[in-house]
C-alpha cells in the first residue's frame, strides 16, 4: 500500500487528513467557520453565469467543502456527493422526496426508525406514494413484493430498536434487477465499520447528530450516494432548500477527526457489556449482532468491520412498574431519546404498536441501552444495582 496517496491510506488516516488545506487557511490546522449568506461576484459576467466556486450560503462554504470532502473519503470510491441537512430525519425524508413521485411504491425495512415508518405513511402517503413493509430477514423473499411502480428501497441494517440484520446484499441484488434504488440508514455503523456504497446500497443516509457529532450537541445529517443516485439527491436538496448552520457542519468536521477512537471505545465497550449481560439472570435475551449467538452475526461478520455502542436487552417478564424502578434507580445510565454521544443512555421500547410485517413478541421488557465512554465496571456496577432494584420491586 502506498500511504502516500490519499485512496490507499487507512480510514483513521482519512478522517484526519481529507478535507484539509493548511495553506489555503493560513497555516491553521482546522478550517474557519464562515457564517454567511451572500457570495459576492467580481464581475457582472460572472454574476449572469453565476460562475464562482461558492454562489450562495445555503449552496455550501469552504467549512461544509471541507467536510463533504471528509465524509466522501470515509464512504469509500462509490461516493459521487455528499448532501448536508439539518437532522437525521431530514436525511431520510429528503431522500425519499429526492426519488419518489406521486404513484410509485416503496418498500421498508419492517424494523425501520420509527420516524422513518411515520413520515412514509403520513407525508409520503398524503403526497400519492404507496409504502410496503417486509420482514428484514426476508432476503431474496423480497422479490415478491415488487410491484411494476416500485421505485426504491429502505432498509435499517440493523435495526436500531430489534437490531434484526437485513441481508443488505441479497436485497440490492433483488432491487437492481428491478430496476429500482436501494437506501440505507448507516446511522448505528457509520461508514467507518460498514461501506454499504459498496455493497449495493445506491443512497446511504445517517443522523449524524449521533456518532459523527458524538458529543450531544448538534442535530446533523449527511446524504451520501453513488454516481447513480447522487443526481437525484443533489436535485432534491437544492429545490428543498435544505441546508444546516456553519456551527453545526464545523462540529460535525470536528466529530468526523475523533470518529475512529471513539467508536472503537464503543465497540469495546458494547460488545463487553452485551457479553456481561448475556450472563446475568434477570436477561433473558441480548440484541446484538456483534454476539455470536445473536442471528445476524454471520452477515454482521461479513459486512461489517465494527460495532457501536447500541444495543437492546430483553429481560425476564417483570411488571412495568419494576422496570420503571430499575432506571430510576440508575445513576450513570440517562434517559433520553438519543445515542451516540460520550455519555451512555437506556430507554424502555415496545415496537408492537407499529410492526406490520412482523409480530414483536420478545417475551419480556425490553430495554435499548446505549454504552458510552464510561469505564465498563463503573457501568456494570450501576447496572448491578438497577437489577437489584428490579428485584425489590417485584
Amino acid at each position: 500500500m502506498d500511504s502516500s496517496h490519499p485512496s490507499q491510506q487507512h480510514a483513521e488516516t482519512r478522517l484526519v487528513t481529507s478535507g484539509r488545506d493548511t495553506k489555503a487557511q493560513k497555516g491553521f490546522v482546522n478550517p474557519p467557520v464562515f457564517h454567511g449568506s451572500t457570495v459576492l461576484y467580481p464581475t457582472a459576467e460572472d454574476l449572469h453565469a453565476h460562475r464562482g466556486e461558492f454562489t450562495y450560503g445555503r449552496h455550501g462554504s469552504p467549512t461544509t467543502k471541507a467536510f463533504q470532502e471528509t465524509l466522501m473519503a470515509l464512504e469509500g470510491p462509490q461516493c459521487a456527493g455528499v448532501g448536508i441537512v439539518p437532522s437525521g430525519l431530514s436525511a431520510i425524508s429528503t431522500a425519499l422526496l429526492s426519488v419518489l413521485k406521486a404513484g410509485d411504491h416503496l418498500l421498508v425495512c419492517d424494523n425501520v426508525y420509527r420516524p422513518s415508518r411515520n413520515f412514509c405513511n403520513g407525508m409520503l402517503t398524503r403526497y400519492g406514494v404507496e409504502t410496503t413493509y417486509f420482514d428484514p430477514l426476508i432476503g431474496a423473499g423480497i422479490d415478491k413484493l415488487f410491484k411494476p411502480n416500485t421505485r426504491a428501497v429502505l432498509v435499517e441494517a440493523p435495526g436500531s430498536q430489534s437490531f434484526e440484520m437485513p441481508d443488505i446484499r441479497v436485497i440490492a441484488e433483488v432491487a437492481h434487477g428491478r430496476s429500482a434504488l436501494v437506501i440505507d440508514d448507516n446511522t448505528w455503523a457509520t461508514p467507518l465499520y460498514h461501506r454499504s456504497l459498496d455493497q449495493g446500497v445506491d443512497i446511504s443516509m445517517q443522523a449524524a447528530t449521533k456518532y459523527i457529532g458524538g458529543h450531544s450537541d448538534i442535530m446533523f445529517g449527511t446524504i451520501s450516494a453513488n454516481a447513480k443516485a447522487w443526481p437525484q439527491i443533489a436535485e432534491g436538496i437544492r429545490l428543498l432548500g435544505v441546508c444546516a448552520g456553519p456551527d453545526d457542519v464545523f462540529l460535525a468536521l470536528r466529530g468526523l477527526r475523533t470518529l475512529s477512537v471513539r467508536l472503537a471505545q464503543h465497540h469495546r465497550s458494547g460488545l463487553d457489556m452485551a457479553r456481561w449481560l448475556a450472563g446475568r439472570s434477570e436477561v433473558a435475551r441480548v440484541l446484538h449482532p456483534g454476539l455470536e449467538t445473536d442471528p445476524g452475526h454471520a452477515i454482521w461478520k461479513r459486512d461489517f468491520t465494527g460495532a457501536s455502542g447500541l444495543f437492546s436487552i430483553v429481560l425476564k417478564p417483570a411488571p412495568q412498574k419494576a422496570v420503571d424502578t430499575m432506571l430510576n434507580t440508575l445513576k450513570l445510565f440517562g434517559m433520553g431519546f438519543s445515542w451516540g454521544g460520550f455519555e451512555s443512555l437506556a430507554i424502555p421500547f415496545d415496537c408492537d404498536a407499529y410492526r406490520t410485517a412482523t409480530k414483536w413478541a420478545p417475551g419480556g421488557p425490553t430495554l435499548r441501552l446505549h454504552i458510552g465512554l464510561e469505564n465498563v465496571a463503573d457501568l456494570k456496577a450501576d447496572l448491578d444495582r438497577g437489577f437489584a432494584a428490579l428485584k425489590a420491586a417485584m
